[in-house]
């Protein structure tokens, strides 16, 4: 553990391929490590801006010079971009084995992008192991269930159900929001990493008190993530302004990248929303008024009409009788004058 001492809990502001002498063989339990992706960004070198078969040599000799760092049981995460993720998954298989492809969606908001392409949203992860018996506790990533998928399953013969207590699986699809400029994580780093993905990897990969490296350590959230988890960590950073920004985060407190000033921005939000002064009751009155006043403008409506039409009635009751019905007329007026007399005499 002596010997240890010198080099853990290191980060050397230093190129990797250099440093790597100071790390003895097969003392690392995870290599977890995010390189450039040869995208033309400005890192404050020129790594990011190699030719294709520079950038893929350059690959092949850090993993050359890694790999030899991991126990035989040890685990490797890779970030990477779909551009390159082939060629260097070919590479890593020809002396690992390959677990997952993962796919990282960044939840990147729907505007903007190419117009000749589809727009890219995602990184690609990928998982690699030594042997057969690598370290993989998959209860302390376990993502636990919510209240509605447990009661849906309160039956007898869920009861007592290991995985419906502590959670399922997590996929191989991660969908975890990038770090905007505003997020209380966002250090001055233009392809940082989100805790909640590295911290995943450490507690699933390696064991608690274990050592992660990284080769390429950015902003340093490899090594916050795996203090945090309670391991140890070792890394290399060849950006001076880099290294200053990993000093400064380790030297906070261990809860200061917890992302608690976004409920504290949030708060004066919802105070507004909770207490809204509307005028609303003021105008039921005025309502009811109109309500009240419109039947009462029909009924006299309604009166009038009628009384207009009770004026017509009489002039307009006086059948005609036409030059058919008029002999009929006659001749039952001389039928009952004829009768009269009869009906006196009797």
């Amino acid at each position: 553990m002596s010997e240890m001492a010198s080099w853990l809990d290191q980060v050397y502001c230093e190129d990797a391929l250099a440093g790597l002498a100071r790390i003895p063989d097969a003392s690392v339990d995870l290599i977890l490590t995010d390189p450039p992706y040869n995208l033309g960004k400005d890192y404050g070198n020129a790594s990011d801006q190699q030719t294709v078969a520079e950038y893929l040599r350059w690959t092949e000799e850090w993993i050359t010079l890694a790999l030899p760092k991991l126990k035989p049981n040890g685990s490797l995460y890779i970030f990477l971009t779909w551009r390159f993720s082939p060629e260097i998954f070919v590479m890593l298989k020809q002396r690992m084995t390959m677990m997952n492809e993962i796919i990282w969606d960044r939840r990147v908001p729907s505007m903007g992008g190419s117009v000749r392409s589809y727009s890219s949203v995602h990184d690609t992860i990928g998982f690699f192991v030594g042997r057969k018996d690598y370290y993989f506790d998959l209860d302390a990533v376990r993502i636990p269930y919510d209240a509605a998928t447990k009661k849906a399953r309160s039956r007898s013969i869920f009861v007592g159900a290991k995985w419906l207590e502590v959670g399922y699986n997590p996929k191989d699809l991660w969908s975890v929001s990038r770090l905007h400029r505003e997020h209380p994580e966002r250090a001055d780093h233009p392809t940082q990493k989100p805790l909640e993905i590295i911290e995943r990897m450490v507690k699933a990969s390696c064991p608690p008190g274990g050592v992660v490296m990284d080769l390429f350590m950015g902003s340093g959230t490899t090594a916050i993530a795996a203090r945090r988890c309670g391991r140890h960590f070792v890394g290399f950073e060849l950006n001076a302004e880099y290294c200053a920004i990993i000093q400064e985060r380790l030297a906070a407190p261990l809860d200061a990248d917890k992302p608690e000033k976004q409920k504290a921005v949030r708060k004066p939000a919802a105070k507004k929303a909770a207490a809204p002064k509307k005028p609303a009751a003021l105008k039921k009155p005025a309502a009811k008024k109109t309500v009240v006043k419109e039947p009462v403008v029909k009924e006299i409506a309604v009166k009038k009409s009628a009384a207009k039409k009770a004026a017509v009635k009489p002039a307009a009751v006086k059948p005609a009788t036409s030059a058919a019905e008029q002999p009929a007329a006659a001749k039952r007026s001389r039928a009952v004058k004829k009768t009269e007399p009869a009906e006196i005499l009797a």
